[in-house]
Parts: structure tokens; C-alpha cells; sequence
């Protein structure tokens, strides 16, 4: 069980590796350089559908989008004659910051997950299935592939942590109902520890632990979302599969 853990642990790094390992299997900076644009190219098209992702998500779930904040460099001006709920200008890469989910918790989950869908169903199989390719198709699939198969890693802090807490505060409500635990849940866990424990206000064991809690969920999650990313290799590159055995 603890080599299972610690094989699936490091999987996603495996796979980068391998992918990598392919790529510059004839030393080309030629090669290396096509990925690193490819990577550049893969991210600026992937952020803003990942954040027109979580207003599909929302909307898809039955609730609804009032404003979707997009920062200018990933095209919110043109976005938003296209979607009227884009606003151009953000803190963030993008932020959906007027949505109603009803009230539901799934729907609030599905607002948060739909994006990685991406992650599974494109970003896994295109990282995996470089790892054995020719150099040059190599370098375009893990630089295309790489932004998407790891946003769930680099989401650790904002979607991850709030699908976690989502889940963990339901759950502590639902065994104590007295209390509210909502305050929990935020898409940025650095800002929410920075207001609920370094700036004076009273909180206690039970918001340290919850916090906690709700982070290593989004933990889990996100090498569960991975692992549905390999699963979904293992159906459609079955002929050349590398993967898990």
C-alpha cells in the first residue's frame, strides 16, 4: 500500500520526465526551445478557458454568472463581446466573482472542477503519450500538454482548497449545526489564512483544524483528478500505454 502511495505520488513528475526524457533524447536546443513555445502558447489559450471553465460549470450546474474578471493579456476585451458576464481587469489571472450557485454545494463544486476536465481529458493523455514519441512531436505534446495536465498542482491554493473546504465544512455543519463553518471556504487559502489568523480576529482549534483539513483534501483531489487523467490514457493510448501497471 505505501509503494502504491508513493508510485502514484510521484507519477505526474514520472510522466513529465519521461515526456522530457523523449524530447531531448538527440540534444536539440531547437527542440527544447519549440517547447518552451508550445508551453507559452498552451497556457495563453488554457487560463481563460479555464476561467470561462468555472462560468460554464456554474451555469451547466443551474446556477448562474453575473461577472468573470479576465486579466487583459488573456484577451478579456475580445471575451467579453463574445460572453457578457467578462469583465476585463483582475487581481488574478481571471476570477469569477459574481455567480450564484442557489445555494447548492454541488453546484458550487461543480463550478470549481469543471475546468480540470481539461486536465483529464486532454492535459494527462498529451503529457503521457510524449514520453516515447519522436523528439520533435515530443516537445509539442509536453509543451502543450504541461500547463493543462498540472493545473490542478498549480491550483492547489485556489480551486483545490476551496473544493476541499466546501466538503469539509459541510461536513462539520452537518455534525454541528450550531456553529457556521463557511468561513472556511475561499479560493485563495494564503489570503484566508492571513485574515482569519494574522490579523487579529478571534478564531480557535476548530479553524486551524478545518483549514488544514480542507487543505489536504484538495490535496487528495487533485492526484484523484490526475489519476481519472490516467485512466482516460489508459483507454485511448492503450496501443503504446506506459502507464500505471
Amino acid at each position: 500500500m505505501v509503494k502504491q502511495i508513493k508510485h502514484i505520488l510521484a507519477l505526474p513528475f514520472e510522466d513529465f520526465f519521461s515526456g522530457l526524457e523523449s524530447c531531448l533524447a538527440k540534444l536539440s536546443y531547437s527542440k527544447l526551445l519549440l517547447m518552451i513555445l508550445c508551453f507559452v502558447i498552451s497556457w495563453w489559450i488554457y487560463v481563460p478557458l479555464h476561467e470561462l471553465g468555472h462560468a460554464f460549470g456554474c451555469i451547466l450546474g443551474g446556477g448562474s454568472v453575473s461577472e468573470l474578471q479576465i486579466s487583459p493579456m488573456y484577451g478579456a476585451a475580445f471575451l467579453k463581446t463574445i460572453f457578457p458576464f467578462v469583465t476585463v481587469g483582475s487581481d488574478y489571472a481571471g476570477q469569477l466573482t459574481g455567480f450564484d450557485t442557489k445555494g447548492s454545494d454541488l453546484i458550487y463544486l461543480l463550478t470549481d472542477f469543471f475546468p480540470f476536465l481539461l486536465t483529464i481529458f486532454i492535459g494527462v493523455p498529451l503529457l503521457r503519450s510524449a514520453a516515447g514519441s519522436k523528439p520533435l512531436w515530443a516537445a509539442i505534446k509536453l509543451g502543450l500538454g504541461l500547463p493543462i495536465a498540472f493545473a490542478p498542482f498549480i491550483s492547489f491554493s485556489g480551486d483545490y482548497y476551496e473544493m476541499g473546504s466546501i466538503i469539509v465544512s459541510r461536513i462539520a455543519n452537518f455534525i454541528s449545526s450550531t456553529t457556521q463553518f463557511t468561513i472556511w471556504r475561499s479560493d485563495d487559502v494564503f489570503k484566508l489564512a492571513g485574515d482569519l489568523f494574522f490579523s487579529g480576529s478571534p478564531y480557535g482549534f476548530i479553524d486551524i483544524a478545518g483549514v488544514t483539513v480542507s487543505f489536504i483534501l484538495g490535496l487528495v483531489l487533485i492526484y484523484a483528478t490526475y489519476m481519472l487523467g490516467v485512466l482516460w490514457s489508459n483507454i485511448i493510448l492503450r496501443p503504446k500505454s506506459n502507464l500505471v501497471k
